[in-house]
């Protein structure tokens, strides 16, 4: 159940029998020809389809992470770390003060990283709370599942084109594009970066058929529900 769909009233009710939330943790970002809010879109659809059995909420997501490799690309906004951080601590200042204990965070973005290293800090001075950090898309299934499809997959190409990010009249290239060198692209700035991707997309094709992508989904959806069932 989504928060956005509930009032205080209902949200006091449920802390009286359980004590577990999950906040979705996005990026708005370039993804070649895919929405800006890729990664904010999956988190968060991931998480709801996820927690929707357990009846555990799902607070709305947090659009905008830590991305300063793309600002060369119109649409990007990132988050200095240090403002990402406390983003993070503070949500979970937030959720500790209103009753929730055991909070997941569904990240889908790997910039968002260090939000793990300040969610590990944050519960060394709030003992009585966990936090788990899964990162849904190369979750050990879930990647599994996506290197059986097809190895060749990276950011903008076809693992991250689901029919909820692809933008309607936008046509996908019908070719396998080779994958950057990764390491040299590192040690470029933005315009840098940009120049040596040009799309956007790091490598491999930009579309595969829907039932490759919604197996993926599946175990998706099943291996993030398991983490909010065995706490």
């Amino acid at each position: 159940m989504k928060i956005s769909e509930m009032n205080w009233f209902q949200v006091e009710e449920y802390l009286k029998t359980d004590d577990r939330a999950v906040v979705p943790l996005g990026c708005t970002e370039q993804h070649a020809y895919l929405s800006l809010s890729v990664d904010s879109i999956l988190a968060e659809r991931v998480a709801v389809e996820a927690a929707a059995p357990v009846g555990v909420p799902v607070f709305p997501v947090q659009a905008y992470g830590i991305t300063p490799y793309f600002m060369a690309y119109p649409g990007t906004v990132t988050l200095k770390a240090e403002t990402y951080l406390r983003v993070i601590t503070d949500i979970l200042d937030s959720l500790r003060r209103t009753g929730f204990r055991r909070i997941l965070f569904v990240n889908g973005h790997g910039g968002n990283s260090p939000g793990q290293t300040a969610a590990i800090e944050w519960m060394d001075k709030n003992s009585d709370c966990r936090v788990r950090f899964h990162n849904w898309w190369n979750a050990p299934r879930t990647f599994e599942k996506v290197k059986e499809i097809d190895p060749v997959a990276s950011h903008a190409s076809w693992m991250e084109n689901f029919p909820w990010t692809r933008l309607p009249g936008i046509e996908q290239p019908d070719v396998q594009k080779p994958m950057v060198d990764l390491e040299r692209m590192r040690t470029f700035g933005p315009e840098g970066v940009r120049e040596i991707l040009t799309d956007g997309n790091f490598g491999g094709r930009f579309q595969r058929p829907d039932e490759d992508m919604h197996a993926i989904w599946d175990v998706a959806i099943a291996e993030t529900r398991a983490l909010i069932e065995t706490w």
